[in-house]
């Protein structure tokens, strides 16, 4: 504990050094302002100090060109946090996660196969491009109980007008309460993004990296009755399917993984676009000139570099448990892993229909991805490649009353010939009163991710050919700001679905059935005086004999005060929250797979809705979130919070857990 405190204070020091270079580029005037976060107060970052010096900083995403603002509200803790409020961990942070509400539909093409640690991945597609007057930089820093700690550091500054780059770093370490759960993930992020003083030529540079690495046990031993006994009070003390019998280790510096899941992966973005035919203009001030420039033609490359590295290794391997579950016979150490290079070429063209609206244009383009992938330990190694075709339209009115969006992607040869999606969207400001209607329309045809091919060194079970994936979604939305609420529905049709049936085997389910979902999430004012219960409900209903399992009902609940206290720079937001989902057969998780398993032996249920007591709260540009979850485990004849929850079979939710979370942003 110590030794992390030196390292938080380190961190503040470096965080508060002054970065050379500002600027303030001409984008920034023509970038419209959003409303303000869901806290109810202002952003922090437009305080004006003492000498007068405001800052502007706006940022984008890779497909998207529509600026956007900080969000600045505070009552949201999973904003913050890795998990989604939908998803389940296996006990501990950075521990194999798996949603309980239907997740949306996957792509066409090529796919690893490996997603139960996608929510811990940094991603080339969600990187954040700045255009800020200042630099800043801001510092989180987050401590649970059994020294989880999590770290994330990030900085961006102009180094030109025209010239953006940012650097981001996250740390998520987690001994964890029960034997071999413990985890030790580190991502980080470089993006640079330039803009000719022409504004015609830009220039995207993304490079990513992450390694996660995670204890699997394989969920504790049998029954009940080790949560249950007094002799077992101290978690760490009841045995697990696998790994070495040991003390959970308490060091902040320990990445030892002795049985478990080892990923790492790697992107090399870069995406220039260039227009040829378009219109000049400027901006005259006080002081200078403003060049601008409305395209009309805009050519585009992007190739896109990757690696994706999958290992499961077991120095001590219990030769029953792989002789039961998965038919081997184990030598000394367990070793398997699946290499992936990924090299992506794209070509695209835009042509932009009005010349002063850029968020309406339509594209074309094609790609040309080659694969290689080496199997066995290395011993195998195949090479693939696939080429598709893709268009898209996009169209934010001018007036901000339509937004549609309408793409598609059709594989003409190579690996994943004949796969292909086409998507549509409509989302309409019927009025100020009554909001935004929204209605979707979405196909799939994806051939099985990779890991249900026979290839794969994570394939252990019977020889099966899979067919191809077809999915059909409908969607449709309806938003009243007025009345903070959002209905959502959504209903699926699946065939060809393909799924784990046991620790070893994929199989695959021909049938086609159903799903229908619906979800709701509504602010009620409990008062005049800032109390406020904030609710989000998903209803799910699954036809049919399908080997897919869903809670009926997820929920989550907020009965608390946000406001400000009567203090001007204070934002506060306190109370408790509840998690409930109805009783359901959740799918148990397969450590060497890597895969969450299909099962309708035994059920999940709640002995009591997972609470937790919070206060978050920020003061100008230091944020702070001070919580104390699953209070559910309380075992009142005993006064101690043994009352584990089972999330998934065998893998129990731990006790009583505090977590302080304190976010500093420095504007230097």
């Amino acid at each position: 504990m110590r030794r992390s405190s030196y390292i938080l204070v380190l961190l503040l020091i470096l965080g508060a050094i002054p970065f050379a270079g500002s600027g303030q580029s001409g984008l920034m005037r023509r970038i419209p302002r959003p409303g303000s976060g869901g806290g109810g107060g202002k952003d922090s970052l437009q305080h004006r100090d003492a000498n007068a010096d405001s800052i502007t900083i706006t940022f984008r995403y890779l497909d998207s060109s529509r600026g956007q603002k900080f969000d600045s509200s505070i009552y949201d803790f999973t904003k913050r946090f890795p998990l989604p409020w939908t998803h389940f961990n296996l006990g501990n942070v950075g521990n194999p996660t798996h949603s309980m509400a239907f997740p949306e539909l996957m792509r066409p093409g090529w796919d690893h196969g490996f997603h139960s640690y996608d929510v811990y991945n940094f991603n080339d597609y969600d990187t954040r491009f700045y255009n800020t007057t200042r630099p800043y930089s801001e510092l989180n820093y987050q401590l649970g109980s059994q020294l989880e700690q999590i770290i994330r550091f990030q900085h961006t500054q102009n180094i030109l007008p025209n010239w953006n780059a940012a650097f981001e770093y996250r740390l998520i370490n987690s001994p964890g309460l029960f034997q071999n759960a413990n985890t030790n993930h580190n991502n980080y992020r470089f993006s640079s993004w330039y803009e000719s003083k022409s504004k015609r030529y830009q220039n995207f540079f993304v490079i990513v990296g992450n390694k996660l690495q995670s204890g699997d046990n394989g969920g504790i031993r049998t029954d009940q009755s080790y949560l249950d006994s007094i002799g077992f009070e101290n978690r760490s003390a009841i045995p697990t399917q696998l790994g070495p019998n040991q003390n959970v280790s308490r060091n902040f510096f320990s990445s030892d993984i002795a049985t478990g899941t080892r990923y790492t992966n790697a992107s090399y973005l870069m995406r220039q676009q260039y227009d040829i035919v378009g219109q000049k203009d400027s901006i005259v001030t006080d002081s200078s000139v403003i060049p601008l420039f409305y395209p009309r033609l805009r050519l585009e490359h992007t190739i896109d570099y990757r690696t994706y590295k999958y290992r499961f290794t077991d120095t001590a391997p219990d030769s029953a448990y792989y002789k039961y579950y998965f038919n081997i016979d184990t030598p000394k150490i367990y070793f398997t892993q699946d290499f992936w290079k990924e090299l992506v070429n794209d070509f695209s063209i835009y042509q932009f229909p009005d010349a002063k609206n850029s968020q309406q244009f339509f594209k074309a383009g094609a790609t040309l991805q080659n694969l290689s992938g080496s199997f066995d330990s290395g011993r195998v190694t195949r090479r693939y490649y696939n080429f598709f075709l893709h268009g898209e339209y996009r169209n934010k009115s001018r007036n901000k009353k339509w937004d549609i969006e309408a793409y598609g992607n059709f594989y003409v040869n190579g690996m994943n010939a004949g796969d292909y999606n086409g998507h549509i969207d409509l989302k309409r400001l019927i009025s100020r009163k009554i909001g935004y209607l929204q209605v979707g329309f979405e196909n799939v045809n994806r051939t099985p991710s990779f890991t249900y091919d026979s290839l794969s060194s994570f394939y252990l079970g019977t020889y099966k050919n899979f067919k191809k994936e077809n999915n059909t979604e409908i969607f449709a939305s309806i938003d009243v700001p007025r009345l903070q609420l959002k209905l959502t529905g959504r209903y699926t049709l699946m065939s060809n679905y393909t799924y784990y049936s046991a620790f070893n085997q994929p199989n695959q389910y021909s049938t086609i059935f159903n799903v229908l979902q619906l979800t709701a999430q509504k602010q009620f004012r409990l008062g005049r005086r800032g109390w406020n219960w904030k609710s989000w409900v998903i209803l799910q209903q699954i036809t049919g004999a399908a080997p897919l399992n869903l809670p009926l009902v997820l929920t989550r609940n907020q009965i608390g005060y946000d406001g400000h206290l009567g203090y001007k720079n204070l934002l506060i937001s306190f109370g408790l929250e509840f998690r409930y989902y109805s009783p359901y057969k959740a799918d148990v998780y397969s450590p060497v797979m890597g895969q969450f398993v299909y099962q309708d032996r035994q059920q999940v249920r709640l002995s009591f809705p997972e609470t937790a007591a919070f206060m978050h709260f920020r003061i100008k540009t230091f944020t702070a979130y001070v919580r104390a979850e699953n209070l559910n485990s309380l075992n009142m004849s005993q006064w101690k919070f043994t009352n584990n929850n089972i999330i998934s079979p065998d893998y129990p939710y731990p006790g009583l857990q505090i977590r302080v979370g304190v976010y500093w942003s420095f504007i230097n």
